[in-house]
């Protein structure tokens, strides 16, 4: 029998930030080849397509390398060119098409694949920089899409009317790598002199970012420090607040963040509310919260539910709540007991688990599909 590959379709490159995309895929990976399509650069002589194996076991990167100057029609035929190379190279016969970027359907959408699926993560045209297309492209894919899932509650409810087949799936956590956080940890060598109470934040610093909070607290409180693990990206660097109580620290592995998390008092999610913010569903939360770490954050619908209902997480709309919340996590109060509370609700949630409802659900809709096309060929004959 040929096992089913999957081919997906990323507006994220694997290297980058280590988040939903490679929790899942990395997981798939075990049972089936995963080849990962990133978005083009534009750097080549000749258009080729680069394809590389990764540290995970059935993970191939692939990346498009297109001359530069070319016009839109072009850029995506030669994105369709380099993909249909692809698939006679790597002899994949039956595959499965896995989109985080309904862009991509304008160069894929001709592969006869078994199966459809749209991992809905984020709602993308709501970023900064979105390319106007987007909110078309994306309903074309939802059209085409077998099987949809979606990041979080909040998107699954703004979605859910738009296909009959659609799930939700909110951010999981990695409980074994981040409960290391808990313990005594080597201080990374860049965070180890700054001094206590550490406040942090890890992920990408961009338009989601609350600047102005931020730069509030550490106006408030400049007896605190603020530190932010991650890259910047889509914001200029020199709009970010430059308080001596704030502390950047730069991208760093997926390995090294229970490293930084161990070393903090007190997690943070400083997230702006803006469009941009509206359905996002933080992996961060979860994560913080096995690393033993109390949490504030700014009113995200998907952190408010199911977390601060269930007495998880401060949610803290302003500095003034914010500093509060902040104030009575360090006294240490009632800690352990929350921690009890963190462990049960964290105890029914996982990526793995979150895999395999997924693999149970391609595998009913591949049967159903199957199904569907012997029953239009049995009414044929």
């Amino acid at each position: 029998m040929i096992s089913i590959d999957i081919i997906c379709f990323c507006h994220l490159r694997w290297n980058f930030v280590f988040q939903r995309p490679q929790h899942l895929l990395s997981r798939f990976a075990r049972n089936r080849r995963v080849i990962f399509i990133e978005e083009p650069v534009f750097d080549a002589t000749n258009n080729h397509m680069e394809i590389a194996t990764h540290d995970t076991n059935n993970v191939w990167i692939a990346v498009p390398h297109l001359k530069s100057g070319m016009d839109e029609a072009d850029i995506m035929a030669a994105q369709k060119m380099l993909l249909d190379r692809l698939l006679v190279s790597m002899q994949i016969k039956k595959y499965l098409l896995w989109y985080y970027s309904p862009l991509a359907l304008g160069w894929s959408e001709h592969l006869d694949a078994e199966l459809v699926i749209y991992d809905c993560m984020d709602e993308l045209s709501a970023f900064k920089f979105a390319p106007p297309q987007l909110v078309q492209q994306e309903q074309k894919l939802l059209q085409k899409a077998d099987l949809v899932f979606t990041g979080g509650l909040s998107l699954y409810e703004a979605k859910k009317h738009l296909h009959n087949n659609i799930y939700p799936f909110p951010s999981s956590i990695d409980k074994t790598h981040f409960n290391i956080a808990r313990s005594e940890l080597q201080e990374p060598a860049d965070q180890a002199s700054i001094p206590h109470p550490r406040i942090g934040y890890y992920g990408v610093l961009d338009e989601r970012l609350d600047t102005i909070m931020l730069k509030e607290l550490a106006v408030l409180r400049p007896d605190w420090h603020f530190v932010l693990v991650g890259p910047v990206v889509k914001i200029d660097p020199a709009d970010l607040p430059r308080e001596n109580n704030i502390h950047y620290l730069g991208s760093k592995q997926y390995k090294e963040l229970p490293y930084y998390l161990a070393g903090w008092d007190i997690a943070m999610m400083p997230f702006a509310l803006n469009e941009s913010t509206r359905f996002i569903s933080p992996t961060k939360t979860p994560e913080y919260l096995a690393g033993g770490k109390q949490v504030i954050s700014t009113p995200i619908k998907d952190v408010i539910t199911p977390y601060e209902e269930n007495g998880l997480v401060y949610i803290a709309a302003t500095p003034a709540i914010f500093i509060a919340a902040a104030e009575a996590i360090l006294t240490k109060t009632g800690y352990d007991e929350w921690l009890v509370k963190v462990d049960a609700f964290l105890s029914g949630i996982s990526w793995e688990k979150t895999w395999h409802q997924m693999e149970e659900l391609i595998s009913s809709a591949i049967e159903s599909k199957q199904g569907l096309k012997l029953k239009k060929a049995h009414n044929y004959v």
